[in-house]
Parts: structure tokens; sequence; C-alpha cells
């Protein structure tokens, strides 16, 4: 009797996986993408109770765990805004340009690129860099017509936004150009 318990507890000591349940040890996938989102959504927390370095913090890690998709662009943007708020366009004009370089169908990434440029008091130097490769890269047109409404041109922004929705009707964000001109429209 005693060396059958002797037997069973040497079992028992020596493999204690072979009397464990298949599939019972737990395993965790970590996703840079989901805890990208995560950090993104602390930074947005965060900015909106005014602490901003926490802020910045929690969109730069969220920029580096997923640095090459097109939800970057949101937190790009996402950084940007923290930086323009707390007065530095300086380094905010990285992370818009960023914003739509990761994603260029985002109307609201031109218009904080826009908004940054003049707050830098570069506007005219990129209205005329947008307008003479305009021909090149027709998303460069709103940049174009963002500008020129800084500048008070209302009408030449019109015109551009125009021909802008004209020449790319099926783009996501040819429904926000043409609400954005029918709202100009109603300034004049």
């Amino acid at each position: 009797m005693k060396k059958i318990i002797v037997l069973i507890s040497a079992i028992m000591i020596s493999a204690p996986c072979v009397l464990a349940k298949a599939g019972t040890i737990a395993s965790y996938t970590i996703d840079a993408e989901k805890n990208a989102y995560i950090h993104n959504n602390k930074g947005i927390e965060y900015a909106s109770e005014k602490l901003y370095y926490a802020a910045i913090q929690e969109f730069k890690i969220a920029i580096s765990l997923n640095p090459k998709k097109q939800s970057t662009a949101v937190y790009f943007n996402n950084l940007g805004k923290v930086y323009m708020e707390i007065g530095y366009p300086e380094l905010a004009v990285d992370c818009f340009e960023n914003s739509v370089i990761q994603y260029s169908l985002n109307f609201e990434y031109y218009k904080n690129l826009a908004d940054c440029y003049k707050a830098l008091g570069v506007s005219q130097e990129k209205l005329e860099l947008y307008r003479s490769k305009s021909d090149e890269n027709p998303m460069f047109k709103i940049m174009v017509g963002l500008l020129e409404e800084q500048r008070g041109n209302l009408k030449k922004a019109i015109i551009t936004f125009d021909e802008f929705a004209m020449s790319e009707p099926d783009l996501i964000i040819t429904p926000a150009v043409k609400a954005y001109t029918k709202e100009l429209s109603g300034k004049i």
C-alpha cells in the first residue's frame, strides 16, 4: 500500500501536466493596434481634463505602437490639436502634415493644417507652394481653398472647392468639401 501511495505521489510531483486538462494554460496575445487605440483614448481623456503632458505622452505611445496605419492619422491629428492648444504650432505642423499623409481623405486634417500655417505665419508661402503643385495632386486644391479663405478671398476659395468637387466627385472627402463650400457661400 505504501509503495502505491509513493508511486502515485511521485507521478503527481514529477509530471503535473499529465493530469492537467488540455487547454487550461492561459495565453495572452499582445495586440499593438488595440493597445494604440487604448492609449489614444487615454490621451483624449487627459486632454479633456487639461492634463496636456500626459495626453501628449499617450498620443506618442499610440503612434509608436501603430506607426504606418490609417488609424495613426487620428493619433497624429489629436497630438497636433494638443500642441496647438498649448501654444506650440511649430510642433503641431509636423503632426498635421503626417495626419494628411497617413490619410488624405479627412477634411478636418486639412483645416487643422491650414490653421497651423496661419498660427505660424506661413500661409502665404504655403499657398504659393500648394497652388504650384495642385495640378500634380488634386488634394492640394483643398489646401489652396482653405488658405485662400484665410486670406479673405472667399470667392476664390469657393471656386477652388467647386473645381475640386467637380474633378473628384467620387472621393470620400468630396461631400465634406461641398458642405464647407455651402457654408462659405452663406458668408458672402
